[in-house]
């Protein structure tokens, strides 16, 4: 998909395409004041935004603890541990077919699963339990095909989005997701296999991102069932080498990034999606950082 570099004034009226039972969980509510997107226009979003129909594509990785401790904002917040000294990457890539009051985008979402004011840190545990104190995923890279919600998340969530081309096809039994920069440059490619053991999810996450110096929280919810191909043998064993290539960096500034994770090649899971329900709300204001 081309980036989107223009929006119209009035929101999108597309109420009737969030009829799930799963939207009835949220009351939909305004921020405290509309949004300033440019000198002219304003728009009056609610909250938390929906997102209907959504195809999801998520290629978890492991990569070197110390280096996604680097990209970390705060020195209270660290990676999930992982034996052998690694930490984890996840890559979720969305095709966003119904937004509330917002024309359809993609977007890939790059995280590092952490913990926060954790007194004590059980390797792998905060992946598997949800409910884990302090756990959720730091956004460090968020490419989005719309101007509209780049300016939404830069200026709602401080969320790092770069307006750029995103490309999600299925091909071959995979879902493939590519990236492109201003230059036309593909710096990131994904194949994720759309066939797995089929796993209902039904999650509340917390993302965390930084702001004007400040480190904020936001609530997401997902359902769906997801295909899952799980690697577990990648936690004892480094040597094999993946069936085919799933992942691709290529040249740039966020290649750069993404290579001195050290990113193992072979997965460590993957999970595929169509139709997913999600929600996403605004900062949580009666969190701080400080505790």
């Amino acid at each position: 998909m081309k980036p989107t570099l223009q929006y119209e004034a009035p929101l999108l009226s597309n109420e009737d395409r969030f009829q799930d039972p799963f939207f009835r969980r949220f009351a939909l509510r305004p921020a405290a004041a509309p949004l300033q997107l440019d000198e002219a226009i304003a728009k009056d979003y609610r909250f938390p935004t929906f997102y209907a129909d959504v195809t999801c594509a998520i290629g978890i990785f492991l990569c070197d603890y110390e280096a996604a401790r680097a990209m970390l904002p705060h020195p209270a917040m660290r990676p999930v541990a992982v034996p052998g000294g690694r930490a984890v990457v996840t890559i979720s890539c969305y095709e966003y077919r119904n937004v509330m009051n917002v024309p359809p985008y993609n977007e890939v979402a790059f995280t590092i699963p952490v913990l926060m004011n954790a007194p004590l840190s059980v390797p792998l545990l905060p992946l598997l339990w949800g409910g884990y104190p302090g756990f959720g995923y730091y956004v460090f890279h968020m490419p989005v095909t719309s101007l509209e919600n780049r300016i939404r998340g830069n200026r709602i969530w401080g969320l790092p989005k770069v307006t750029e081309e995103i490309d999600v096809r299925e091909e071959d039994g995979d879902c493939v997701t590519d990236i492109r920069d201003e230059q036309g440059r593909r710096y990131f490619s994904l194949r994720v296999p759309t066939e797995g053991k089929p796993t209902e999810f039904d999650v509340a996450a917390w993302l965390y991102s930084r702001k004007d110096g400040e480190l904020l929280r936001a609530q997401t919810n997902f359902k769906a069932r997801f295909a899952v191909r799980k690697y577990m043998s990648r936690l004892w064993s480094r040597s094999a080498r993946p069936e085919r290539e799933f992942l691709t960096i290529g040249e740039g500034g966020i290649a750069d990034r993404l290579r001195a994770l050290q990113i193992d090649p072979h997965p460590f899971q993957f999970r595929f999606a169509r139709g997913m329900n999600a929600a996403f709300d605004l900062p949580d204001e009666s969190w701080s950082a400080r505790g």
